[in-house]
């Protein structure tokens, strides 16, 4: 399928797996490549749960995107290894991204054509050869723009 565009702005990023509503969470303790990001129940606090998706280069059009901590604006996703990590690391460093609209969501893949995917609650995130499942499907919620003191 071919990408889709996504609105620039804040998300918190729903995994389609079966148990109560479960978030794409940024962990608290680092390990070698960063703290790993799987998926939890919601968090009242959303420090480690939205998610700036941005633009990875504004000067392309059909540019694909990064995807970073919104309230740590330093810290971008990363994939080595095949998993999902957020890191403190330069932004051309982060990896990037593209959606694709599937049944019931949205399907995230890397630069390297990997979906993301939620195995289970408290699972770090894979990235796999993309198939029809629904651990691999995600929804978007929208819940703002990106900061006006953050726009690049």
């Amino acid at each position: 399928m071919a990408p889709i565009p996504v609105k620039p702005g804040k998300y918190k990023i729903h995994a389609h797996i079966i148990g109560p509503t479960s978030l794409l969470t940024a962990t608290e303790y680092a390990v070698k490549h960063g703290a790993p990001v799987i998926t939890d129940r919601f968090n009242p606090l959303p420090i480690e749960q939205e998610w700036i998706i941005d633009v990875a280069d504004h000067e392309v059009v059909g540019s694909p995107y990064v995807i970073h901590l919104a309230y740590h604006p330093a810290a971008g996703l990363v994939v080595p290894e095949d998993k999902l990590f957020v890191n403190s690391v330069p932004r051309a460093e982060w990896a990037k991204f593209t959606f694709e609209r599937v049944i019931g969501g949205v399907k995230i893949l890397s630069d390297k054509g990997l979906a993301l995917r939620a195995g289970h609650r408290g699972a770090q995130i894979e990235l796999v050869p993309p198939k029809p499942e629904f651990q691999e499907t995600w929804t978007l919620e929208f819940q703002g723009p990106i900061p006006a003191d953050e726009e690049q």
